[in-house]
């Protein structure tokens, strides 16, 4: 056999990474080119049919089900693939970035699944690109391990068959890989990531019993999925194995997708395997399309809504009685608590959140749910087990006692709570906080306890933008502007600086991320996503 001819992708600008070579070898790049080639247009016309949607909900402030749909959703006759063996049991999930450590840790759990994170627990600096492929390359060789160089704690991976199953999540359509060019123009990095890890591991994969499982965030209509559906097609032609084995669960994370969940799932039938709620880039999906909506739409601080929340309770129970009718897994939201080693009565009253969170999940029909640290798995286990015992989902609870409205999705003004000042300076500092790390490669950072990913501060920045332009007056008198925002963000500024110290203050990113939070918060000109501007900034 002769040797694969050079990748026509060019590496530009990119600092040389120990064993890089194992991973961007010239047959894995000239794959990831040909998906280029044969995708890339497509993604850019579904990217500008965003924008017109967006339009179009600028002018109508509604959404609906999709008309010329409508016979699909009312044929009962179609369902999803069966799960395969690795993807049937489903009820406790670990999400987390695909570092050394944190490769082992999450597979080590005792979850049933890893979220093996490129997106939004992922800071896309070529370190972590490359060297997360690596690790999740040498997880499945069993050629991994870590010592912590502060602590001198070494980790190893437990025995295979208690290593929770790897769902890999690659990057959104909107972001680009700039240290990958084809005819000087950055490959998309949804496929960067979705190529590098399915020329390596799609085998390997099957070989150890499981397959090559993708998460996919921030899909917005089923023309979207129906492009991931083609190029799992081609993929799996490409390696030669079989169609289907490719699973995808579909994160419905924005409010156009709440509208087209069946569609998704008719998509992508041969390949589906569950649809997610994810909470907060859903209420950053509202906002963003609903920002000049008026009052009706203006979202109260982001932790008084709750999934209790009557338009939250819609989007979860829809996707419930969705996926169970076709056959899919239907799985539940995050658990974002990092438990302290420091305040037992701060973990006390987490836990007992957590388990209420968890108990209603199960009792609503999820068939799972995700955590973020390995501490919440026993919780969330054992909210699961109560409710499905041996069996490994639910999928039997058809949940028909459910019909939602169109307006049920969007009826924002169902809630009583109000934004307040404290929601306003908690969204400045956790903005400031999670950016700052995120310029320095951090993607998941550990803030006031929970686990923060890029979805934390879009919703943050969001909100801002959204009192602001409402011109919302607070419980204290004062209305939301761009000079009080200012000032808030002076004041945390100076807080994380006499907290941290000047040499640590001097070290970090901070005076960036301020300027970040503020240009995102109040540009007239709404970003699509805080990334976007971000990556411009990111080092790496």
């Amino acid at each position: 056999m002769s040797a694969p001819a050079p990748s026509p992708l060019a590496i530009v600008e990119a600092e040389p990474l120990p064993r890089q070579d194992e991973v961007l070898t010239d047959a894995a790049l000239a794959f990831v080119a040909e998906l280029h080639r044969r995708f890339t247009p497509r993604r850019d016309e579904l990217l500008a049919r965003r924008a017109e949607r967006r339009a179009e909900i600028a002018r109508t402030s509604t959404l609906d089900f999709l008309p010329e749909t409508a016979q699909l959703r009312e044929d009962d006759s179609w369902k999803v693939a069966p799960a395969p063996a690795a993807l049937n049991d489903r009820r406790v999930e670990i999400t987390g970035p695909t570092d050394r450590k944190m490769t082992i840790n999450a597979l080590n759990s005792g979850a049933k699944v890893w979220l093996a994170d490129f997106e939004d627990a992922s800071a896309p600096t070529w370190e972590n690109v490359v060297l997360g492929q690596l690790n999740l390359i040498d997880a499945y060789e069993r050629k991994i391990d870590f010592t912590d160089a502060r602590t001198g704690k070494s980790y190893a991976l437990k025995p295979a068959d208690q290593l929770a199953t790897v769902v890999m999540r690659p990057r959104g359509w909107h972001l680009e890989e700039r240290h990958l060019r084809f005819d000087g123009r950055p490959v998309p990095g949804a496929l960067v990531d979705f190529g590098l890890y399915f020329f390596h591991n799609a085998q390997r994969l099957i070989d150890l019993g499981k397959g090559p499982y993708f998460y996919l965030p921030k899909t917005e209509s089923h023309l979207e999925a129906r492009l991931w559906n083609d190029i799992f097609v081609f993929a799996q032609d490409y390696v030669g194995i079989p169609q289907g084995t490719v699973r995808a669960t579909v994160l419905i994370e924005t409010i156009t997708a709440a509208y087209e969940m069946e569609e998704i799932l008719y998509e992508l039938r041969d390949h589906a395997s569950g649809l997610n709620a994810g909470r907060w880039d859903y209420l950053f999906s509202i906002v963003k399309n609903f920002r000049d909506g008026g009052p009706k739409f203006v979202l109260p601080d982001r932790n008084a809504v709750t999934m209790t929340a009557p338009f939250m309770r819609a989007y979860t129970e829809l996707l419930v009685r969705t996926c169970h009718k076709r056959g899919a897994h239907a799985i539940g939201g995050m658990a974002a608590f990092i438990p302290s080693r420091k305040d037992p009565e701060v973990n006390k009253v987490a836990f007992e959140k957590v388990k209420a969170d968890k108990d209603r999940e199960a009792n609503d029909g999820f068939d799972g749910s995700w955590v973020a640290h390995p501490d919440l798995v026993p919780i969330a286990m054992a909210s699961f087990d109560a409710v499905l015992g041996d069996r490994p989902h639910q999928k039997d609870r058809l949940r028909e006692d459910v019909s939602v409205a169109p307006g049920d999705l969007i009826a924002i003004d169902s809630l009583d709570a109000k934004p307040t000042y404290e929601g306003l300076r908690n969204a400045v500092q956790v903005g400031i906080r999670y950016i700052e790390a995120w310029l320095r490669g951090l993607g998941a950072v550990a803030i006031f306890n929970l686990m923060e990913d890029a979805a934390t501060a879009e919703i943050s920045r969001s909100q801002i933008w959204q009192w602001i332009n409402a011109g919302v007056v607070f419980e204290n008198g004062e209305q939301a502007t761009p000079d009080l925002a200012r000032k808030v963000a002076a004041e945390e500024l100076a807080a994380i600086r006499a907290e941290i110290g000047e040499d640590a203050f001097a070290a970090g990113r901070w005076q960036q991320a301020h300027d970040l939070l503020l240009k995102v918060s109040l540009d007239d000109d709404y970003a699509d996503f805080l990334t976007l501007p971000a990556y411009e900034q990111l080092v790496g």
